[in-house]
């Protein structure tokens, strides 16, 4: 099976757009959506038919700490205020129940050897990052015995390994390249942002998992960021949600 996994949308509809069409050219066979499906972007209403639309169809989706905050006002306490007028400027824009849609998500899921999750699986509901060797063993650690763990969150890709040490290892994927994954040792991946890249690239992040053969592949999809920040500063967003894709920081 060929599993697309897509993180952090962040309702930009050009960039889930074109990253949906690549996958689509690379053959994939189902899609995962790993949390933050909304916030900051434009276009919450659109990407969340388009999600739904694919968990009709067999599709995997887990709720991101954005998702709930557009759904709840009370759970964008402690964000930053460009992040809190985002979430409130969302949950003014979807419909009921739209946002009880949000609300239902699951915050992990595990589909055979892949357990998905929009932070670290040692406290889903807190969504602490996996920044570093310590965090992603605690995230392996909580997801049991799937040897494949994928996350979103960061905003930016990175491969952890886990080998006999038991201490993982980071490695800095490069986009198109397939990385073997064998099952003998155990896998976090940080998949990146589709909506909201932070690398210093503006392209959308996401990448493919062939569970059947071990392998992972990270890609990058150049899309009209200039078309979805425009649409931010129409909508009355903060100017640096727009800048950020301008940027991708």
């Amino acid at each position: 099976m060929r599993l697309a996994l897509f993180a952090d949308v962040h309702s930009n509809l050009e960039a889930l757009s074109a990253c949906l069409d690549h996958a689509r050219k690379a053959g994939v066979d189902r899609h995962a959506f790993l949390g933050d499906l909304v916030g900051y972007g434009a276009d919450p209403e659109a990407v969340l038919a388009i999600v739904d639309e694919h968990v009709r169809m067999g599709g995997l989706v887990v709720r991101g700490n954005h998702d709930e905050a557009a759904a709840v006002e009370e759970r964008s306490a402690g964000m930053n205020g460009a992040a809190t007028e985002a979430a409130g400027w969302t949950r003014r824009i979807l419909t009921g129940s739209r946002r009880v849609w949000l609300m239902e998500l699951p915050l992990t899921r595990r589909e055979g050897d892949a357990f998905l999750v929009h932070g670290s699986a040692s406290a889903p509901d807190q969504f602490a990052y996996v920044t570093d060797p310590r965090s992603a063993s605690m995230s392996l650690q909580a997801a049991g015995d799937a040897p494949y763990v994928f996350c979103g969150h960061v905003h930016e890709p990175v491969l952890y390994h886990q080998g006999p040490t038991g201490r993982p290892q980071p490695f800095k994927p490069v986009p198109g390249v397939t990385i073997p994954v064998s099952r003998h040792r155990r896998w976090l991946a940080v998949v990146g942002s589709v909506g909201q890249p932070r690398d210093g690239n503006t392209a959308a992040a996401y990448a493919v998992a062939d569970l059947e053969k071990g392998t992972l592949t990270f890609h990058r999809v150049p899309y009209d960021w200039a078309a979805a920040a425009r649409k931010i500063l129409d909508a009355g967003l903060p100017e640096r949600l727009a800048v950020r894709l301008q940027k991708g920081e």
